[in-house]
Order: C-alpha cells, then structure tokens, then sequence
C-alpha cells in the first residue's frame, strides 16, 4: 500500500503544474496575455454570448433560389442541346421544378429524349444510398410536350448542399473580421443560427452575411443603348450606387468571361490614379490564362465588374492583362474595400441569406450572469469543503485539496482547448463541485468499515482504494456517457454544459483515484498512525 511508483508521482506532480500553467493567464487580462512569448501558453477561457454579450443572428438559406438557379442553368442547357442535334423546338421555358419545351417534329421525338435525358446527371451524396438516382425526371406528353423536372432527391440534394457551403462560407467571412469564438451552426433544415460573444459592430456583420459576394466580369453591349430595348444575349443590369460613372444602367453580355470562382486572395489597396481605396485581386492559373485571352480579345472594349447583379465599375480594356490579376475601383471607403476583400476572399455563397431573428444581448446582462455564477460557485466550493471536513476529518482535508486541484485541472483543460463557458457551463462547474467529492466519499466510507471490522490503518487505506475503486467508474462512467450525448445531440448552450461536465468527470476521477491516494500514502509515511483519524 505504501510503495507509490515514481513515474506516478512523477506524473501527478507534471498533470498539476500543467494545470497551474494553463489556468494561469486567466488571471490578467488579455491584452497582456497576448504579448506573452510564444512558449508561454496564453489561451483564456473564452465567455459565451450570455456572459459577455454580443449578437444572435438566425439566417434562412434561400433554398428556392438554388432550385431556380439550377433550373436556370438547366434551360440554357437544353437550348444548347437541342441546337447542336438540329432539333426543332419552340416555346421553351419553366414550369414549377420543370423546364417545359415543345418539339416541332414528331419524327425527332425519339432522338430529342435522347438528347434531354443525356442532361440529367447523378447524385453523388452519402445522404442517399440510391447509387444510381438521377437528378432529372424526362417525359414527353402526345401533343410534343417535353418535360425534364427535378427529382424530390435532388431538391433535397441540392438544398442540403447549400446549407453546408453557406455554413462554411459564413464561418470563413466571420473569421476574417477577427471575431474571436463565434459559435456557427446548422438549425434545421435551411437555417443558420449565428452567435457572436462580444461583437461590437453587429451592422458590420449583417452586411457581410446579407451580401452573396458573386463576382463576375461580362463585356458591355455596346451597340445597346441603356433604357432602349435590351438585344437577345445581353442583360440591362444597375450601376451600383458607388459608382462615378454617372450611369444608372448598363447593357452588359450576359455569357460570363470569368467568375469569382478563381479567385485565389483579394486584399485592400489603393488606386495609383485616384488615390482611393481599391480592391486587388489575383487569379489562379486557369482563371488568369481565361483573364488574359479575354482581355486580349477584347481590348478598347469596356467589360463590366459585376457584383450581385450590380455593375461596380466599367472599365475600358486598355491593353491584355496578362498576370492574372488587377484592381476593383468604385468609389469605396477604406472600411467598404476591407469588407469586399474579405468577401472575394470567403467566396461567394450558393443562395441569398435572409436574416429571420436578431438579437442583442448587453454586456450588464453578462457581467450580472459572471457574477452570480461566481456566487454561486464560489458557495457551493465552501460548503461542500465544511461539509467533508465535519464529516470525515483530516481525510476531510485531503479531499478538499483533491477538489481545489479539480477546480485548477478544469479551468486549465477548458483554457488549453480555448473552450467557450456559457451561463449553463458554470452550472456543470458548479454541478462538478458536487460530484467530485463522491469517489472520496465512497473511499473514506470504506475504509471506516473496514476499521470497524479490526483492520489496521494500512490494510483499511488500501482496501478502502481498491474496494470502491469499481463502484467510483460505474458512476463516473453512466455520467460520462450522459455528457457524450448532451454534446452530440444538443446544441449551444447545452454543450457547454456537457462539456464542462465531461471535464469535471474526468479530473475528479483523476484527483479522487490518484492524487487524493498520493496525498495520503504521504502522509502514512510520514505520521505511521496506529489509528485513523476519520
């Protein structure tokens, strides 16, 4: 009972100091912190949007968009098709999720499904185990009525995959405006739900999300005047409200040069003509050799930059531009090309987001919540330590130094994995307080009993050890299991209480089991008691 390993010791003593160490920069405030050398951990435990405020956002993907978007794209295909095998059609256009096309000549009919159903392609998802499901449904009617309609699986499909990408664009475009712990994740099926612990600008934000950021570069028409009849081919498109241009509309070619999509970075600098803020930007390599052949192709010609359907500027094609990359103009502020860089640097999202739910919540609001929790912990973590020792004594006293150790280890682990501590988090804090005195409550009870049935100190001790050491893993592991699948199934606040939860279970475990028998194993060497003072 008395031999304790010393790679144990070795690696109590290490498990604690690493605690003392990461809990540490707690206690200054970060703006010290962070000027710490970099061997230095200086991770803080991050606050909730309850604790110290910040703004709730709930966005709606425009799942409707993507469908019409595709069918869109699905009409022009069909057109382009049928062209190309000299089939004879009329009065194409959408109907609901279908593209409806009449075909003239009935001997084509066979040769014109064909063609249409070549369109259809396959849906590639794990959400389906359908392999061979297609994402087009082909029937022709007797009166010459072709139908392609989009399947129920690749609506879905296609909705299910906007979402995800909205996701990750979201997070992208929130990340590069320096918001520290912002919590992004999926609420039901189309929506989004956005917090954001400490924002001071949330306009800025909303501004951000509310913009898909559809950077495309088309030519202008030309030989289109704006405000007369718009030519097959082109599109009469706004200028947006930046522009110096003077013109409230632009006739523009609606076949796209280049889009967004190659964009490797975009960055803010400043125009070497006017002085004013730009928008820089570069190309990937097939993006820039499409740049280059397009502006070569087409120089004293003006092309359009259009962003969300807006023309921002039109510039007339002085010479090829052949590296790949140039500058956006229009009459932005610093704070305007800073916000466009960051969205030509996230991409563009796949639907609008409309915003459903807003909220504010104060900083008073927090500091009253980190208050009261600190009230309510620090309470719980006195009473509990009166109680041990009233009941149990100098082991008492052990046990309380295991739960102070707790208390370090916990703030300590949720530092190092820079985890976000939320009103409920606290609740699993001081919950932790509670549960992790029971393994040592279990212990001591033990080895009463055995004292009671004659046995000496260093018997009972180590009977009291291993005897409940079985119970105090049934329990703690039922608890842990609990936590698991309140942070697999819940969501936000819940999972920062399951989180702290999970933490307590494991360091009590560890404190109760290793450190509270270390502590006593020293202290037997030390006094070699002929009785127990429990």
């Amino acid at each position: 009972m008395l031999q304790f390993a010393r790679w144990k010791t070795t690696l109590v003593a290490l498990v604690v100091a690493a605690g003392i160490i990461f809990l540490l920069p707690n206690f200054f405030p970060r703006a010290s912190v962070e000027t710490w050398p970099n061997w230095l951990p200086n991770e803080q435990i991050n606050l909730g949007l309850d604790l110290q405020g910040g703004s709730h956002l709930l966005l709606e993907v425009d799942v409707d968009f993507v469908i019409r978007e595709r069918l869109e794209s699905l009409e022009s295909e069909v057109r382009r098709a049928l062209r190309a095998e000299r089939i004879n059609y009329t009065g194409i256009g959408l109907e609901q999720n279908s593209v409806r096309v009449r075909l003239i000549t009935p001997e084509q009919r066979d040769d014109a499904v064909r063609v249409l159903r070549s369109l259809s392609q396959p849906i590639v998802s794990s959400a389906f185990l359908n392999i061979g499901a297609r994402d087009l449904d082909v029937e022709v009617d007797d009166e010459g009525v072709a139908r392609l309609t989009l399947t129920d699986e690749a609506i879905t499909e296609r909705g299910r995959a906007a979402v995800e990408q909205s996701i990750e664009i979201v997070r992208r475009r929130i990340d590069e405006t320096g918001t520290r712990e912002p919590s992004i994740q999926r609420q039901g099926d189309d929506r989004i739900l956005v917090q954001l612990p400490g924002l001071d600008d949330p306009d800025r934000i909303k501004r951000l999300l509310g913009q898909t950021a559809r950077l495309t570069f088309q030519m202008v028409d030309t030989e289109a005047r704006s405000g007369g009849r718009v030519p097959p081919g082109s599109v009469a498109l706004p200028a947006d409200t930046r522009s110096s241009s003077g013109q409230t509309e632009y006739i523009v070619r609606r076949e796209i040069m280049i889009s967004g999509e190659n964009l490797i970075t975009a960055s803010t600098t400043f125009d070497q003509q006017s002085g004013g803020p730009a928008v820089s930007f570069r190309f990937d390599a097939a993006g820039g050799r499409r740049f280059g052949q397009a502006t070569t192709d087409n120089v004293g010609r003006p092309f359009a930059i259009v962003l969300d359907g807006k023309v921002i500027s039109a510039p007339v094609i002085r010479q090829p531009i052949l590296g790949g990359s140039g500058i956006i103009t229009g009459g932005f502020s610093v704070q305007e090309a800073n916000d466009l860089s960051i969205l030509l640097r996230a991409g563009a999202l796949p639907a609008p987001l409309n915003i459903l739910e807003e909220r504010s919540v104060g900083p008073g609001l927090g500091a009253d919540s980190v208050a009261a929790g600190e009230l309510a912990s620090v309470i719980a973590f006195l009473a509990v330590m009166v109680f041990m020792v009233m009941a149990y004594g100098l082991f008492g006293v052990v046990a309380n130094v295991a739960l102070l150790v707790n208390m370090i280890l916990i703030g300590g682990g949720l530092s190092l994995l820079q985890a976000t501590l939320t009103l409920p988090g606290i609740a699993g804090v001081v919950l932790t307080i509670g549960m992790a005195v029971d393994a040592n409550v279990l212990i001591f009870e033990r080895i009463r009993e055995e004292v009671r049935t004659g046995k000496t100190p260093i018997a009972a001790i180590d009977a009291g050890y291993s005897r409940a050491l079985s119970t105090i893993v049934d329990a703690n592991v039922t608890t842990l299991i609990a936590a698991i699948i309140l942070f697999q199934f819940g969501s936000g606040p819940i999972k920062g209480f399951a989180v702290t939860l999970a933490f307590g279970i494991a360091s009590s475990m560890f404190t109760a089991i290793t450190l509270s028998r270390l502590i006593v194993i020293s202290w037997m060497r030390w006094r070699r008691p002929a009785t127990l003072p429990i």
